[in-house]
Formats: C-alpha cells, sequence, structure tokens
C-alpha cells in the first residue's frame, strides 16, 4: 500500500523517537489514519505512536480534540486554524510529546475556488508549545495520490521536530 520511500521514511521516524524517547499522536481527517497505519507497519512502533485520532466529522473533531464549533463556522474544518486546534486537541487529549494534525479536500468532490481540491492544511504541535502550520496546494492529484502526499508531509514535519 505505501512505497518504499514512505516505508523507510517511517522506520527512521520510528527509530529517531524510540532513541528519543519521544511519543507522538496523529488527528486525521483527510488520510482517515493513514499516517498511523504507516507508522504501525514499523516494527516497535509502539514505543513511539501514543494514539491516533481519525476525526473525519466536525463533530468528531469537537468532541475527541475540543475544536470549537465556532472556530470550525468561521474558517470551515480545511484551515490552518483547525488544523493548528486539531494538532492541540491532540495533545491535549494524549500523553504524547509531539502532535501532528491534517485537514484537507481529497477529492474528487468537495472542492471551490477558495478551497481546491488538494488543499491540505497540516500542523505539528509540541509540548513545549511550539506550533507549526503548513499548507499544501497538491492540485487535483486524485484522491489517492494527495492522501499520501499528506502522509508523506506529516512524516516530514514529524521528523523535523525530533531533530
Amino acid at each position: 500500500m505505501f512505497s518504499l520511500e514512505l516505508c523507510d521514511k517511517a522506520e527512521a521516524l520510528v527509530a529517531l523517537y524510540r532513541e528519543r524517547g519521544r511519543m507522538l499522536a496523529t488527528a486525521e481527517s483527510c488520510t482517515g489514519g493513514l499516517v498511523a497505519a504507516l507508522i504501525t507497519s514499523v516494527a516497535g512502533s509502539s514505543a513511539v505512536l501514543e494514539r491516533g485520532f481519525v476525526t473525519y466529522s466536525n463533530c468528531a473533531k469537537i468532541e475527541c480534540l475540543g475544536v470549537e464549533e465556532a472556530l470550525l463556522a468561521r474558517h470551515g474544518a480545511v484551515s490552518a486554524e483547525v488544523a493548528i486546534a486539531m494538532a492541540a486537541g491532540a495533545l491535549a487529549h494524549s500523553h504524547a510529546h509531539i502532535s501532528i494534525a491534517i485537514t484537507g479536500i481529497a477529492g474528487p468532490a468537495g472542492g471551490s475556488p477558495e478551497k481546491p481540491v488538494g488543499l491540505v492544511h497540516l500542523a505539528r504541535a509540541c509540548r513545549n508549545g511550539d506550533i507549526v502550520g503548513v499548507e499544501k496546494r497538491f492540485g487535483d492529484l486524485g484522491r489517492a495520490a494527495i492522501r499520501l502526499a499528506s502522509v508523506e508531509t506529516a512524516l516530514d514535519l514529524l521528523l523535523a521536530a525530533a531533530l
């Protein structure tokens, strides 16, 4: 399911986090748990993956991660603000040191001129208060390709946090 390159990145991530004694949590919407699935494909990943949240609906984002309903109403689920709130919520509702959140429009429908198919917001939050948000506009590559590109970006953000 995952490319050799992605599997290699996941192995490097697990090794690095394990070596540094860091735990992570995922909060995924458009990727539907693919980041957690990739990480758990690596032997020994239980030492670094504390938990994963698949919060596809707005209701799940509110109930599981504590994202404010007003924030969703004001900015929409696919926004930098919501990605940051998801990452912060994943930390607040876990014992992880670092979290990654992903929300986007994987298509083929659901896009608009302001928020086209391929728009993905990611955020990484750390217990030390460091929060990094990233916007990606992958274009209409197809649903699977957008989701996998999002997973790769998430792994890159997680690897950068441990360096």
